[in-house]
This record gives structure tokens, C-alpha cells and sequence, in this order.
């Protein structure tokens, strides 16, 4: 059979894989937070025919024939990659004021309730991360994502003038009158008395390599074991905005997804002629094999 074949094939697999990622991409253009994907190629192993030689020498050792590069034939294509691109996405501003963008690196950390108490499950398998700002309140007043999932940040004191160093969950109580978010991440509000008092304090997790992450769906991430890890894999210590490499937080606005659909439609475009390309290099393979099969009538 000739090579010719499952090299198209091999060409073919990765457009198809291609445009699968393109397609997700653009599928995802108006997706709070979202990071795109990036499909690259890489060649496969090529078949030696003939190996280097190098120049040949006469008793004298004067070169009396040059040497001679590899004769070899490629076999195809592979996946190299396929990344995440964590690159900055526009910001939306929308006036409400649960609505948060993060404006440089970091993410938001998300948790579940070990015993339905502030004690949250902050072991890194446990933890969840995003840059999908969209929160509200739940019924108790506590600070959640779409998926109920409660945002991570740092308790009040006793005096609720300021914040601890107790990692837990964030809650209003019934008889705030206002709140806001500060850019540090302080969530003040007016209590039942008409003064000021602090909920808790929001913070990001930041990491070494963002593009390691895995996605899990939900616009959320989880670490995996080349995404870097916070204090020895158990998140005890996040980021206030703005500090240890984290970006500055934005209330009243979000961060839209960073596809840029341009660019999308001219990938999507490549994938498709390469596509094509590939299918007549197996239709004239076929048509070769045809051939030769007519030699003999």
C-alpha cells in the first residue's frame, strides 16, 4: 500500500482535530472568562532510505569524496499540542456590583462546605478555580457561583472592621443595607445600624503555569501536576488583588472570553483546505492504485 495514504489520513485526523478546537473556540466567543485553544502540528517519524555518510578520505587524509545527507521519506502528522492561551480578555462593564474582573494574572478559588459550616475543603484536588467573575448570593447570603459552589476568601473579625487570616466562606448578613467590593478584594457593607462593617476579603489563586490547568467544564480549572502548586498542593495561602502577582479586581464589570473570531474564521478556513488537500492526496493515491491494478486486463 502506498505511504501516500496514511500519511492523507494522518492529515486529515489532525485538520479534523484542528477544527474541532476552532469550533470550540468560537462556539465559546461570549463565554465569561473563557481561554482559548490553540491546535499545533508535529511530524511524525520519517523512514530512512539512506543514511549520512560523511567525506571520504585517501591514505593521505585528503577528502576524495564529499559526504552525503540523509535520503528520508515523512510519514505524516501528529498533535504537537494543544494549549490554553491565558492571555487578557476584554473587559465588559455591567454596574452590578457581584459582577468581578480580574485585570492581570490569578483566578478566583471556588470551594464546597466540608460539614455545611465556614470550614471549606481546600485541599487542591477540592478547590476549583476560574476567571468567570458572574457571583451571587445564595439564600444565606453567601457569595457562590452559578453552579452554588461558594467563592473562597477570608473571614471578619469578631468587631467586623477587618478581616482574619481564616480561609472560609463569604456572607452578608440579613440586615445589610448596601454593599460593595473594593479592588483590594474587601466586601464592606452597611449594616442593620447604618455603619460600616467588612464581610470578608476575596482572593486569588495564582500559578506558576495557568496554561497547565485542567479544564473541567463550568468555565472552571483544576490543578494538574504541571500547573504549578500553592503551598505544597494544599491552598492555605491565596493572593490578596494586586499582591504576590496577582491582578487588580474590577467590581461592576467582566472579563469576556479572548477569542478573537477574526483570526478563528482564517484558522477555520486553514483547517478546511487543508482538509481538502489531504483527501485528493488519497484520491490520487487511490487513482495510482487504480493504475496499477489496470496493468494486468
Amino acid at each position: 500500500m502506498l505511504r501516500s495514504m496514511y500519511t492523507g489520513i494522518s492529515g486529515m485526523k489532525g485538520f479534523q482535530t484542528k477544527l474541532d478546537v476552532v469550533s470550540n473556540n468560537i462556539a465559546n466567543v461570549n463565554t465569561f472568562g473563557f481561554k482559548k485553544g490553540r491546535y499545533t502540528f508535529s511530524d511524525l517519524m520519517s523512514q530512512t532510505m539512506q543514511g549520512a555518510t560523511g567525506p571520504i578520505q585517501n591514505a593521505a587524509g585528503n577528502p576524495t569524496l564529499g559526504g552525503r545527507n540523509p535520503m528520508q521519506v515523512g510519514l505524516g502528522t501528529t498533535t504537537g499540542s494543544i494549549d490554553n492561551i491565558h492571555t487578557q480578555g476584554n473587559r465588559q462593564t455591567t454596574n452590578r456590583p457581584l459582577d468581578l474582573a480580574i485585570e492581570g494574572d490569578g483566578m478566583f478559588a471556588t470551594a464546597e462546605s466540608v460539614d455545611g459550616d465556614d470550614n471549606l475543603a481546600t485541599d487542591a484536588d477540592d478547590l476549583s478555580f476560574t476567571r468567570a467573575g458572574n457571583f451571587y448570593f445564595d439564600d444565606n447570603g453567601h457569595i457562590v457561583t452559578s453552579g452554588g459552589r461558594y467563592l473562597v476568601g477570608r473571614t471578619p473579625n469578631a468587631a467586623n472592621d477587618g478581616v482574619t487570616d481564616q480561609i472560609g466562606r463569604i456572607q452578608l448578613p440579613d440586615d445589610a443595607q448596601s454593599f460593595s467590593i473594593g479592588g483590594d478584594g474587601t466586601v464592606n457593607y452597611v449594616d442593620g445600624d447604618g455603619q460600616p462593617a467588612v464581610a470578608g476579603q476575596i482572593l486569588l489563586a495564582n500559578f506558576s503555569n495557568p496554561e497547565g490547568l485542567d479544564k473541567v467544564g463550568s468555565n472552571s480549572y483544576k490543578i494538574s501536576n504541571n500547573a504549578g502548586e500553592l503551598d505544597g498542593g494544599i491552598v492555605d495561602y491565596l493572593y490578596v488583588p494586586g499582591d504576590g502577582g496577582a491582578g487588580s479586581l474590577f467590581a461592576g464589570a467582566l472579563e469576556m472570553s479572548n477569542v478573537d473570531l477574526s483570526e478563528e474564521f482564517t484558522e477555520m478556513i486553514t483547517a478546511q483546505r487543508g482538509f481538502q488537500a489531504n483527501t485528493r492526496v488519497i484520491t490520487t493515491s487511490d487513482e495510482i492504485l487504480q493504475e496499477l491494478v489496470n496493468l494486468k486486463r
